[in-house]
């Protein structure tokens, strides 16, 4: 299971364990925000890790598929390659989308 961290560098418990294993080598596991009550400071909290973990997740995932059609793209599969490029811009577009959410998250915690 991965440590969700704030800010300061303190260690957030995240639920009671991973929600389910990828299937892929790097062994990381998605958590799931299940126990949160939705007022609490912790749940808040939790709510930041969480999405600060999932862009820095997200990002690596989108780097692996770039080299991965950098690869294809060497062996001649020139059209698979590009649709892997094309989508990996579109997990960008998306990420961008998740950190606007993180701002947006974190300036509303400050008025609280």
């Amino acid at each position: 299971m991965h440590l969700l961290k704030d800010e300061n560098g303190n260690v957030i418990p995240h639920g009671d364990g991973p929600a389910h294993k990828h299937e892929h080598d790097h062994g990381c596991e998605e958590h799931a925000c299940d126990g949160c009550s939705g007022g609490s400071d912790k749940c808040k909290n939790e709510s930041v890790a969480l999405l600060n973990y999932m862009v820095d997740h997200n990002e690596h995932h989108a780097a692996e598929l770039d080299q991965m059609a950098d690869n294809l793209a060497k062996l001649g599969m020139d059209t698979a390659a590009k649709q892997i490029k094309e989508a990996v811009a579109d997990f960008q577009k998306g990420n961008l989308r998740l950190r606007l959410a993180l701002t947006t998250v974190k300036e509303e915690l400050k008025e609280f």
